[in-house]
Order: structure tokens, then sequence, then C-alpha cells
């Protein structure tokens, strides 16, 4: 979905995601809609003391839901804020703070792989929401008790985020990796685990939380929002453990070690025509090369670049005409992994491979990485030694 940026802290972006224009007036309107229920649990639960006929009075309710909904908002962005000072302080920077359908999140540029290090980012967020609990706790004491409706309101909505912002703490430290609460039990696996098992481990116990809250969600709350959370915990869970593997068995591969070299790429000049260039794709099953002029690669044309021109056109269309010149280069010392989130981040299927002085040494694609990971895990499962393979690519 699209974000907005609205804002930074710290130097770190703050974004909104198109979902939260959604969900930030839902809230508002569920508070609202039960400002006099929330006033007898707030009664109930912190002895507040709170007079539910003054605070129902008119059109109250939609400034008590739009106050209370932005303040739980807020203490959403400063729950990812105490994450991302304290990875910042282990030397992670953190790409951005977005608030979505499901709260917010913070982009972590790397996951730490020290335990004690994760175990520290993941607490941090749920010790300032328990901060900001009793911040605003201690804000509604302050407030003296009176018939004044704006004292009234101003007690309702300090008392209505100490209790949520708690309960977001407790809420956020249950198991349901990749929640806090998941990441804390991950940090504690690793202590005596290899950090891959420890992410399997965490992912389990996440996935099976996940399924246990969308069957409460559907089935006894009755509540579609928790269940569309437990969908996203549970995809999480197992993206987060996939990748943790990969970045296991790739470890110490670069892209030198899968790429295709330059002698074995074949390459196109400006001047090919459209449907000389399909012909070519079909003859040798690839669908995208360098363009080079003069021994230097000077574009990437791909598949897609074809299809965009007619077919009646495409004698008349070259190369030139339809190639990729913002070309995404890595170079061949670079961790696999790390080519794959280029890959990732800048949406493209392939990435130029070019040494520091900039000459054209191979080409990677997606299937290079993928065939390279399926070799390794063959290796392991067949007694060769991944190193050796290596040594040997």
């Amino acid at each position: 979905m699209r974000r907005f940026r609205i804002g930074s802290a710290f130097g770190i972006p703050i974004q909104l995601d198109l979902t939260f224009l959604l969900v930030l007036p839902l809230f508002a309107w569920i508070i609202a809609s039960q400002v006099e229920q929330t006033a007898d649990l707030l009664n109930r639960s912190l002895g507040t003391g709170l007079d539910p006929a003054l605070l129902s009075d008119g059109s109250l309710v939609w400034v008590l839901g739009i106050v209370a909904a932005v303040g739980l908002f807020t203490g959403v962005v400063l729950h990812e804020l105490g994450h991302s000072l304290v990875a910042i302080r282990y030397g992670f920077p953190i790409e951005s703070i977005t608030l979505w359908l499901f709260g917010g999140v913070a982009q972590l540029t790397e996951m730490p792989e020290d335990w004690k290090q994760e175990l520290a980012i993941a607490v941090a967020g749920p010790i300032v929401s328990v901060g900001l609990g009793v911040l605003s706790y201690v804000a509604f004491l302050v407030l003296p008790g009176t018939e004044s409706t704006v004292v009234e309101s101003a007690r309702f909505v300090f008392a209505y985020l100490a209790l949520m912002n708690v309960a977001l703490a407790i809420f956020n430290m249950l198991p349901g990796f990749p929640m806090d609460g998941g990441r804390v039990l991950r940090a504690l696996l690793a202590r005596t685990r290899p950090y891959a098992r420890a992410t399997q481990i965490a992912a389990e116990v996440g996935k099976v939380f996940a399924i246990m809250l969308g069957l409460f969600g559907l089935f006894v709350a009755g509540n579609i929002f928790l269940a569309g959370l437990a969908f996203f915990i549970y995809i999480g869970a197992a993206g987060e453990a996939r990748e943790t593997s990969m970045r296991a068995d790739l470890e110490g591969v670069q892209v030198r070690d899968v790429m295709t070299p330059a002698d074995h790429v074949t390459t196109v000049t400006p001047d090919v025509s459209v449907r000389e260039l399909i012909g070519t794709m079909f003859r040798e099953r690839h669908t995208g090369y360098p363009v080079e002029v003069n021994g230097e690669v000077v574009g990437l044309v791909t598949l897609e670049d074809a299809r965009a021109v007619k077919e009646v056109e495409r004698d008349a269309y070259t190369v030139g005409d339809v190639m990729t010149t913002e070309l995404v280069t890595v170079e061949p010392n670079l961790d696999v992994m790390d080519a794959l989130n280029e890959l990732q981040d800048n949406s493209v299927g392939r990435l130029v491979v070019t040494d520091a002085d900039g000459e054209f040494r191979g080409l990677l694609t997606r299937s290079d990485i993928m065939t390279a990971l399926s070799i390794l895990r063959s290796s392991e499962e067949s007694g060769l030694g991944a190193s050796r393979l290596r040594t040997e690519s």
C-alpha cells in the first residue's frame, strides 16, 4: 500500500500507510460509540469515579473518540520509537516507522543476531508503553474530580490511555512471533541454540499462537480485527523463519559464487529490433539481457520492455528505444542475501555485477540465488559441506 511521510523523530521517518486512514476513524468511532461502557470499565478496573452521564452529552462523545484514538496511536509511535532508539544504539539503522492497519512497525535494516541485543530491542517498546500508561494515570490523578465537562473529559482520556497502553504492552509480550514477545522468546532460545534454530522454534510457537488468536477472534469474540491480526502474525512468522533459514544457508556465499559470469552472458546492442530481441529470448530461454556498446553495459532490456511494444511496431522499435538505463549494480564480493534484498527493494529481476572500476563482471538473477540455495541444501543433506561447495564454485 502507498505510504505518506508525516514527519520524523530522531532522524527516523514517520509514515502513514493508506490502511491507517481507515483504522483511525474506525477506532475513533468505536471509542465514541462506547463512551459510557468504557467509563464503567474504567470505574471498575481503576476506580476512576468517572460520571458516564456527563461524558455522553451530545457531540462530546465524538470529540472524546477522536482525541483518545489520536492519543492511542501516538502511544504506538512512541512504542516503536522505543524499539528504534535501542536498535540505533546497537548500530542498527531504522529505515522508518510506519502506522498501518494493525498498529505500528519499525523497519530495521538488519535484525541483530546477538540474543542480548535482540532482547533489549524487543522489550524496549513494551517498557515505553508501560511508562506511558503510568504517566497517563499520574495525569489522571492530578486532575481533580469535578462536575466540569472539560476536566471530566480529560480524566476520561488519561484513564483510557493509561489502561490501553498497559494493555498494549501486555498484548505485545505474548509469544506471537514476530511480535515483541516472540522476539523475546527467540532471544532467550538463542542463548543455547543457533540463531536459525531459535527462529524456527519461535516461528512455530508464533504460528500456533496466531491460529489460536484467529479462532478466538472468529468464534468467541466475533472480532474480525483479531482474526486479521492473527493472519498477519502467521504470515510474518513464516516469512521471517524462511528468511533466517535462507540467510543461515547462504552465509559466506558472495555474488561472485552464484552469478552468471560476463563471458557466459549474452548481450545485445541498442540497434537490435524488438522483434529480433524476442526471437533471441525464445531461442535462449532468457527474459533479460544487458545492452552493450563498445564493451560497456549501458542498459538492461527485459521481456516486459519488449511486450510494451505493439506486435505490429516491433520491427520499427529497437532495444535502445525500450531498454532501462537506470541500472541496479552490485559488486562481486557482496553477500548474496544483501543482493537479494537489493532485488526486492528495487523490484527488479536481475542485477548487473560490476567491479570497483565499473567493469561488467556478470549478471545475477533471483533464479540464480534460488538455484544456489537448492544446491547448498542438497549438499548438506547428502553430507557434502556447504563450505566445500562454495569453495568449488
